[in-house]
C-alpha cells in the first residue's frame, strides 16, 4: 500500500465513507507515483507541449506530430526499470509490449523501436546477466512482432548495478484522418475488451514501480512483473487494425500499468463520462480470481474499445477470426462515476476524481552539498588515451547489441544503427529521424546543464542527419522524490530541458517519469533520456561517414576548457567531479541552425556531418574514420576556441554544440562564405586521407595510428565480455 494518511483522509472525505477493500486497492494503484504523477505534475507543466507540427501533446497513450500532408507520427516513451531489475528478460519484453500497444491505441502502425539502457559495469556478473537478458528480451519481442529496433544508447556505471534503466521508444505512422484517441465520449457505448485473458500476473505492478527496490525484490516482487506474449501481441495488432478499418471506433486504449482500473477510469473521464462494469463478463485465465485481482491485474496484450452496441457482433466476429478472447464488459454512463457490479451487487461506486486526479504532493527540493577535491591529472600519451576511450564501455561500438535486432524488417530503415540517429522512410520524398540521448554523468554533476545538454544533443543528432527537429519525447529516471536532493535534481533537470526546448521551439509531446530508482541507499545517476523526431527531404540525408579522400574537415562551434565529467577524466584518470560542460543557449542555437542552413543551401558540397559528444573532438573523428574506413590528417591547434586551451582540452573537451563537417575540396569557399557572413565560429582543421589517422598540435604529432587499430579497439569490448 502506497497511500499516505493524508490521502486516505482525502478519499474518506470525497466518498463520505471509508472505501471497501476493492476500492482501496484500486485507489492505491491510481494514487501511485507511476499513475498519478503526484510529485512531478507541477514541475512538468514547465515543458512546452505545443508547436507548429504538434497534433496531440501529452495526456494520451502517445503524442502525435505531423510529417506530411497525409501522415502523422505517433510516438511514446516508457520505462520498465523495476521489472527489468527483477526479471530482465520478461521485464524488457513487456516494456516493449506496452509501448507498442500505446502506439496501436492511436490507430498507428508501429514502424520503429528504440531502447535507451543503463547497466552496472560488465565486470559485475549480475550486471552482465541483466544486460544480456534485457537485450534478449527486447530482441525477441521486437523481432517476433515485426517491428524494427533501429537505435538507442547505452551507458554503464556503478550506480546502475542494482537499478538498471530500460527505457523504450516506439513510433508509428498513421493517416491524419484515421487517428483515434483514448477516451469514451458517447454515453450508451459499450466497453469491448479483447486480446489476452486476465490472470494474476502484474498485480500491483505500478505500486511496485513507485517504491524503492530492496535486496529481496528479485524474489518478493517477481509476481508484480507481467508475462510477455509477443505471439498474442501480433494477433492483437492485426485484429485492432481490422476493427479500426471496419467499424466506427469511438475510443481505444491499451491495458498497461494499473490494468482495467487505470484504463477504464481514464477513458471515461477523458470523455466526460463514467463507467458501469460487469465483473463477471471479464474473460479470466485463472480460477477463483477475486475482484481485487481482476481489477488490478496487469496481464499483457489486452485492449479496450468504446463502440456502439450495434457493432458488437461485427467486432466479435473479427476477434474470433484472429482467435482472440473478447467480451462486452460494461457501458459508458452519463455520471462521472466508476461503478463495478459483481452480479447484482455493487462492489465499487466512487467518483472518477478518486481514480484520475490524485492530490498533488509539494515536495521539498534542496541542492546537495558539492564537494570538489584537488586532483593532480598526470600527462598521458594521447594515442594511448584515444585507444582506451574507444574501447571503454560507454564509447565502444554497440554492434553486439543492435546486431541482435532486426532493424530492416518493414524495409523503411534508410540509415541503420550506428550513426547519430536512424532515418526511416515515410514515402518517396520524406523520411523522419529518431534517436535518444543523455549523458547521465553530466546530469549528476549539474542537473540543469546536463539535462539541457541531453535535449541539445538529441536535437543536434537529428540536425546532423539533415532533418528539421519537430518534436521531443522523454523518460525522466530519478531516485526517491521524497529526498529533497533528488527532487532538486528533478526540478533542475526539467528547467534545463524546458529552456532548450523553448529556444528551439520544439515541444515535448509525450513522456514518462520514473522515480524510486534506488536500492538500499544506492541512487542511480539521474537520467533524463530525450528522444527527438526530425523530418527531412530524402534528397538531404547526411551521415557521419567520410566519403572521399581530400574532403576538407571543418570544426564548427567553440571549444571551451570543459573536461569535468568527461569520458577522458572518467576512463583515463578515474575522476568524476566538478562542473560539466555548460549549455550556452544562444551560441549553441546559432551553431545548430547554421548546420541546418548549410545542409539546405550547400547540400551537394557537404559530404559528412557529425556532432561532437562523448570523448570530445578526437574521439568523434576516430569514430568517423572507423565508420568509413578512411583516415584523417588534422591539426587541433586550429580549432575554434573562445579562450586558450590545453592540449587535453583540445582533444577531449566535451563542450556542447559542436559539429564536424566535411566539404568537397573545390567547394570550400562557398561554405566559408556562409559561415563568415553568419559570424559562426569555425576552423578548417585538416582533410580526409587514405593513410594513417594522424592528429597534430601545431608542429607536434600527437597521434599516428592505423584505422584498423582504431577499429579493433572500438569493436571488441562487449564482444569479449559477453563471449
Amino acid at each position: 500500500m502506497v497511500l499516505t494518511d493524508d490521502e486516505l483522509k482525502y478519499i474518506n472525505e470525497v466518498l463520505g465513507r471509508e472505501p471497501n477493500e476493492l476500492e482501496l486497492g484500486m485507489m492505491d494503484v491510481m494514487f501511485s507515483e507511476h499513475c498519478s504523477y503526484k510529485s512531478s505534475r507541477p514541475i512538468l507543466r514547465n515543458f512546452p507541449t505545443d508547436g507548429p507540427d504538434v497534433i496531440l501533446g501529452p495526456g494520451d497513450d502517445a503524442g502525435i506530430v505531423s510529417l506530411t500532408d497525409e501522415y502523422a507520427l505517433a510516438i511514446g516513451m516508457e520505462s520498465h526499470n523495476h521489472p527489468s531489475a527483477v526479471e530482465p528478460y520478461g521485464g524488457a519484453g513487456t516494456g516493449i509490449g506496452g509501448i507498442v500497444r500505446d502506439i496501436i491505441s492511436m490507430g498507428a502502425r508501429p514502424v520503429v523501436l528504440l531502447d535507451a539502457l543503463r547497466f552496472g559495469h560488465m565486470s559485475d556478473q549480475r550486471s552482465k546477466y541483466i544486460f544480456d537478458y534485457v537485450v534478449k528480451g527486447i530482441s525477441d519481442y521486437g523481432n517476433r512482432i515485426g517491428v524494427p529496433t533501429v537505435g538507442g544508447e547505452i551507458e554503464f556505471d556503478d550506480n546502475f548495478q542494482y537499478n538498471p534503466m530500460v527505457n523504450v521508444v516506439c513510433a508509428g505512422l498513421v493517416k491524419k484522418d484515421e487517428i483515434v484517441y483514448g477516451s469514451a465520449p458517447i454515453v450508451g457505448d459499450v466497453y469491448f475488451l479483447m486480446g489476452g485473458t486476465t490472470g494474476r500476473d502484474g498485480i500491483h505492478g505500478v505500486t511496485f514501480a513507485s517504491e524503492e527496490l530492496t535486496s529481496n525484490s528479485e524474489i518478493e516482487d517477481r509476481p508484480a512483473v507481467q508475462v510477455a506474449d509477443p505471439f498474442t501481441k501480433k494477433r492483437v495488432m492485426e485484429a485492432t487494425y481490422e476493427l479500426l478499418e471496419t467499424l466506427d471506433i469511438h475510443g481505444v486504449k491499451d491495458l498497461g500499468g494499473g490494468g482495467l482500473t487505470c484504463c477504464l477510469s481514464e477513458m471515461a473521464d477523458k470523455g466526460g463520462n463514467g463507467s458501469c462494469i460487469d465483473l463477471n463478463k471479464i474473460p479470466l485465465r485463472e480460477e477463483n480470481m477475486t475482484p481485487y485481482e481482476i481489477m488490478l491485474s496487469e496481464s499483457q496484450e489486452r485492449m479496450v474499445f468504446a463502440i456502439s452496441p450495434e457493432d458488437v457482433e461485427k467486432a466479435s466476429a473479427i476477434c474470433e477470426k484472429h482467435d482472440l478472447s473478447h467480451a462486452v464488459i460494461g457501458e459508458i454512463i452519463d455520471k462521472r462515476e466508476f461503478i463495478i457490479k459483481d452480479g447484482d451487487e455493487i462492489i465499487c461506486h466512487a467518483p472518477n476524481v478518486l481514480f484520475t486526479d490524485a492530490p498533488i504532493i509539494e515536495r521539498e527540493a534542496k541542492a546537495p552539498e558539492k564537494v570538489i577535491v584537488d586532483v593532480d591529472i598526470p600527462e598521458t600519451n594521447p594515442q594511448e588515451a584515444l585507444l582506451a576511450l574507444l574501447a571503454s564501455e560507454n564509447i565502444t561500438s554497440k554492434e553486439w547489441v543492435y546486431s541482435q535486432y532486426d532493424h530492416e524488417v518493414q524495409l523503411r530503415t534508410i540509415v541503420k544503427p550506428g550513426d547519430d540517429a536512424a532515418v526511416i522512410k515515410v514515402d518517396d520524398e520524406t523520411s523522419f529521424t529518431i534517436g535518444t540521448d543523455c549523458n547521465s554523468t553530466h546530469v549528476l554533476l549539474d542537473p540543469y546543464h546536463g539535462a539541457a545538454a541531453a535535449v541539445l544533443e538529441s536535437i543536434n543528432n537529428s540536425i546532423s542527419m539533415g532533418a528539421r527537429p519537430i518534436a521531443l519525447v522523454d523518460c525522466l529516471n530519478f531516485g526517491n522524490p521524497e529526498k529533497p536532493e533528488v527532487f532538486w535534481q528533478f526540478k533542475e533537470a526539467v528547467r534545463g530541458m524546458s529552456d532548450v526546448a523553448n529556444k528551439f521551439n520544439t515541444a515535448f509531446i509525450s513522456g514518462n517519469v520514473s522515480f524510486y530508482n534506488e536500492t538500499e541507499g544506492v541512487t542511480v545517476n539521474p537520467s533524463p533520456i530525450v528522444g527527438t523526431v526530425g523530418v527531412l527531404n530524402n534528397d538531404y540525408i547526411k551521415t557521419m561517414t567520410f566519403k572521399e579522400e581530400g574532403d576538407v574537415i571543418f570544426v564548427i562551434g567553440n571549444t571551451y576548457p570543459e573536461l569535468d565529467g568527461s569520458q577522458y577524466y572518467k576512463e583515463i584518470h578515474n575522476v568524476v567531479q566538478g562542473y560539466p560542460p555548460e549549455v550556452r543557449i544562444d551560441e549553441n542555437y546559432a551553431v545548430s541552425m547554421e548546420i541546418q542552413k548549410l545542409i539546405q543551401e550547400c547540400n551537394e558540397e557537404i559530404t559528412a556531418v557529425h556532432d561532437i559528444s562523448k570523448g570530445g573532438l578526437v574521439t568523434a573523428l576516430a569514430l568517423m574514420s572507423i565508420k568509413s574506413d578512411k583516415a584523417v590528417n588534422v591539426d587541433v591547434a586550429a580549432i575554434p576556441a573562445a579562450v586558450d586551451l590545453t592540449q587535453d582540452e583540445k582533444l577531449f573537451s566535451e563542450s556542447n554544440g559542436r559539429f564536424i563537417i566535411t566539404v568537397k575540396s573545390d567547394k570550400v569557399d562557398k561554405v566559408k562564405e556562409m559561415l563568415d557572413n553568419d559570424s559562426i565560429a569555425y576552423s578548417i582543421v585538416g582533410e580526409v586521407t587514405c593513410d594513417n589517422f594522424i592528429i597534430n598540435n601545431d608542429s607536434e604529432e600527437l597521434i599516428n595510428v592505423e584505422v584498423e587499430k582504431l577499429l579493433k579497439a572500438n569493436t571488441t569490448t562487449i564482444e569479449n565480455q559477453m563471449a
